[in-house]
């Protein structure tokens, strides 16, 4: 069971009010696939992670497993920038807060506008497809542990592998990136 500190639970619950103010009726799914791009797109450019959530290889694509269970009963961790409003169709992502950019780099500010501008406009299935491209790493992993049968013959929905976002980049990258997430472990532990 991994446990939250209080700047990584802000940060997500900001990170996640920021896309709501800027893309109207954000689906569950759609919020975790363009949390899931942001993740990627800022260890791609900056070596780092952005939210270093864990995500796993599911059928869907990349999912971090404790935002999507927070995301489909009542918010716990979020309660306080999140509500839930469920439909026939999805479940939508309503803010219950303004956003607050204190947990925030301006790099991650830029990040999160350019992931709203270049897909915000994009369905939640166009999101999905774009992360179980072949040349991702979601493709990759799940072509690599042989899951891909499984997924396409409805035998298994989720797994327990996970997405290594160092995949992208290069050797000094990947010791930047590690490095990092020791700090931030260390941090979270030290706050927790």
């Amino acid at each position: 069971m991994k446990t939250y500190s209080d700047s990584e639970i802000k940060k997500t619950g900001n990170t996640i009010i920021f896309l709501i103010e800027r893309i109207p009726d954000l689906s569950k799914t759609k919020l975790l696939k363009l949390l899931y791009l942001a993740e990627e797109y800022f260890v791609k450019k900056y070596n780092l992670p952005f939210l270093g959530l864990e995500y796993e290889v599911w059928q869907a694509g990349p999912v971090p497993r404790d935002l999507f269970i927070e995301l489909s009963d009542e918010p716990i961790l979020l309660k306080d920038f999140i509500e839930l409003k469920k439909t026939d169709e999805a479940t939508f992502i309503i803010k219950k807060a303004k956003f607050s950019d204190d947990e925030f780099s301006d790099k991650e500010l830029e990040m999160l506008d350019m992931i709203a501008d270049k897909f915000g406009k994009k369905s939640a299935a166009d999101l999905v497809a774009l992360t179980l491209r072949k040349n991702s790493n979601w493709y990759h992993i799940a072509s690599e542990k042989k899951l891909l049968p499984l997924f396409e013959n409805g035998l298994a929905n989720s797994s327990d592998e996970k997405i290594d976002f160092t995949w992208y980049i290069d050797k000094k990258g990947k010791n930047i990136y590690s490095e990092q997430k020791s700090f931030n472990k260390l941090v979270s532990f030290v706050n927790s």
